[in-house]
Parts: structure tokens; sequence; C-alpha cells
């Protein structure tokens, strides 16, 4: 299994794509997170190398602009290939009661029917709840409500085939109500809005949002092997993995990924 960033910032960012990421399994099919706020998802999942026609799965966690905007671009690519007859089998998207209502809304006020007719056919909505599990390519998903007191929200944990624990824990700062989910996960994907030492420029804290060492410290004490940071500003992109890793490494002793757009992880037991 791969862990493909397709975008790393934070919902206003210039520089970079907003946070979504690919899920790659060896078969080559892969599963998408989230889609970012616009038609950048298709030059990222180009840039990528990676095809429309392989993509059965999307986990969309909440219904902010930069993360669900993007969702109706590759509603909009999936069904393009279904009319041509060249896209195998069904496009599932997984999301709450709310988000599939306002899903379906933009879908019948801003595609016409060419493409409409595809929704409940080839592309379905399934409606999630805390506590379902997702059969997914090579991995097994435990869905759960962050409790987020911005938008309702979801994150999942998904067990590997070779016996790993993955947790995204979404866009918002950890609460406690996730720890089951989080203790001891092999790998942690969770938002890290700016280094500690700037938090009064961009005052994550305003926003629901953690530091890289709300993150570490965190993540040390749940004794978390694989940390990985994204959804951050963008302001200092030329020195955010250096100094991300940095602040992080004196708060948390495993391994630690801040990673740019477009940058593979390899989630190999290690």
């Amino acid at each position: 299994m791969k862990l493909i960033l397709l975008g790393t910032g934070n919902a206003m960012v210039k520089k970079c794509y907003n946070t979504c990421f690919a899920l790659e399994a060896e078969s080559g099919e892969w599963t998408l997170v989230d889609a970012g706020g616009g038609n950048g998802i298709l030059a990222q999942v180009d840039k990528a190398g990676l095809d429309f026609k392989d993509l059965h799965h999307l986990f969309v966690t909440h219904a902010h602009t930069d993360h669900v905007l993007g969702v109706i671009w590759v509603i909009r690519a999936v069904a393009t290939l279904l009319n041509k007859g060249t896209y195998p089998g069904t496009l599932t998207i997984y999301c709450h009661e709310e988000l599939r209502a306002l899903l379906e809304q933009f879908c019948q006020a801003l595609f016409p029917p060419k493409l409409l007719r595809h929704l409940g056919e080839g592309i379905l909505l399934r409606e999630i709840r805390p506590g379902d599990r997702l059969s997914l390519p090579e991995s097994e998903w435990t869905v759960f409500d962050i409790c987020s007191t911005k938008a309702k929200q979801f994150g999942f944990q998904a067990r590997l085939e070779d016996g790993q624990f993955l947790t995204c824990l979404g866009d918002e700062a950890y609460a406690p109500v996730s720890r089951d989910y989080v203790l001891g996960c092999d790998w942690l994907l969770t938002e890290a809005f700016c280094l500690y030492a700037d938090r009064d420029i961009f005052k994550p804290y305003e926003k629901h949002h953690s530091t890289v060492r709300d993150a570490a410290q965190m993540a040390e004490a749940l004794g978390v092997k694989h940390l990985v940071l994204y959804h951050t500003e963008d302001e200092t992109l030329s020195t955010r993995k250096a100094r991300y890793t940095q602040e992080a490494a004196a708060w948390y002793h495993g391994s630690i990924f801040v990673p740019e757009d477009l940058e593979v992880i390899d989630l190999t037991a290690r």
C-alpha cells in the first residue's frame, strides 16, 4: 500500500493544493480521501500517474470547500468515462447524511442530464455512520466521528493487509473522543496548521487547528509509530519540511513525515 499526498495545504493556500490523498493498493486500484477545493484535483491525479478508471472508492470527511468541491470534479470525470463506456464497475462515495444531501444538490444543479443519469447507478452516494465498517481495496476501515465543533466530520481507522493500522483524523486538532483509534496506531495522519513558534502569526487555535508541537506531543503520548503532518500554511513552504520536522522531533521520537504535494510514502511495515 502506498500513500500519495495529492495536496498538503489548508483551505487558503496558493503555492500547493488543498489536503487530500490517495491510498494505492498493490493491485493498482486506489482510494481517494477528500478532493480539495476545485478542478485542481484533475491535475494532481494526472501528475501522480493515477487513472480515474482505477478509482472506485472516495471517502469525504466533511463539507468544507477545500475538501468537497473537488468531489464534484471527480464525479464529473467518472461520469464522462461512463458515458464513453470506458469506466469499469462503480464509484462509491462515502459521506455522512448532510454531506450526501449537499452533493446531490450540487449534482442536480450543475450537471447536464447526460452526466446526471449516472448518479445512483454507476456513481453511488453511500451514507455512513460512526462505527460503520468498510471493505476497501486491501484494507478494512472503521468510521468514527471526530466530534468537530465547526462542521460534522468523520475520520477513519484502516487496518491494512499486513496488519498495520492507519488513522486519519481529518483536518482538526485531536480530541480525546478519538483516542481509541489513535492509541498505538502505526500511521497517524493529522493536521498541523503551523509551527508552535509561529502560532501568533497564523492563529491556529482560533480555527480549531493544532501546531506541529501539539500534534507531536499527542503522537508521543499515544504511542504512534509514524506521524504524517499535513493541512498546513504555505507561506513557509520552501522551509516547511525541514522546520516542521525539526520542531516535531523535539517532542516525538517516532518517524516523522512532512510531505510535499505528490510525495509518495510506502506504508510497508517497518
